[in-house]
């Protein structure tokens, strides 16, 4: 029997975590069985457990894929680019990633083995946002008199209040701003004219 080759492994797996990921965001975590990951990924049973062990493992991969795919945007343009993208759905699969994130969020509430488990899988995205501020504090545009630890947890703050805000149906079309001031809160304001106060 000839030997599956690396890529059509990696298209099945890409193929699986993007039918899971629209599951998981209309049905919830418990509401995707497998019935419906099979429907969802057009693929058996078999073949979805022969990528992710179980349903739990799927949709820590799936979670992890998005941490990564926002950990990616924020390497280039910051974690407030992540809330306008979400703003905008301009993001690859927006409502789809919101409520994978909403799930993820109730089950860190409600599932401590849960919590463990993401837990060694949810840094890349504080990481990133950590690293981006230290490059633009050095490029001496972050503000300087708050600690970049500080304004990570700040952002994520942010992140996770607007996730909150659209999960519970609210309008974000006149959000925009809101995320221009949190943009411009953290960054570092010169002295504006000579002989004005500081």
């Amino acid at each position: 029997m000839p030997r599956v080759s690396q890529d059509h492994l990696d298209a099945r797996r890409r193929q699986i975590l993007d039918g899971s990921r629209v599951c998981f965001a209309r049905h919830g975590y418990e509401g995707a069985t497998v019935r419906r990951l099979e429907e969802a990924t057009g693929l058996s049973r078999g073949a979805i457990f022969h990528h992710f062990r179980d349903k739990e493992s799927l949709f820590l991969a799936l979670a992890e894929d998005d941490a990564v795919r926002m950990a990616d945007i924020v390497a280039e343009q910051g974690l407030v680019q992540v809330m306008r993208e979400l703003l905008t759905n301009r993001s690859e699969h927006p409502a789809d990633w919101l409520g994978t994130r909403l799930e993820v969020s109730r089950r860190l509430r409600t599932d401590p083995e849960f919590r463990a488990r993401w837990a060694e899988r949810s840094h890349q995205l504080t990481a990133a946002t950590r690293r981006r501020l230290e490059r633009q504090r050095e490029a001496g545009i972050l503000r300087d008199d708050v600690d970049v630890v500080i304004l990570t947890a700040y952002l994520e703050l942010v992140l996770e209040g607007l996730v909150s805000h659209l999960a519970m149906g609210q309008p974000g079309d006149d959000l925009g701003p809101v995320l221009d001031l949190v943009e411009e809160s953290v960054r570092r304001h010169r002295a504006h004219a000579a002989g004005g106060t500081r």
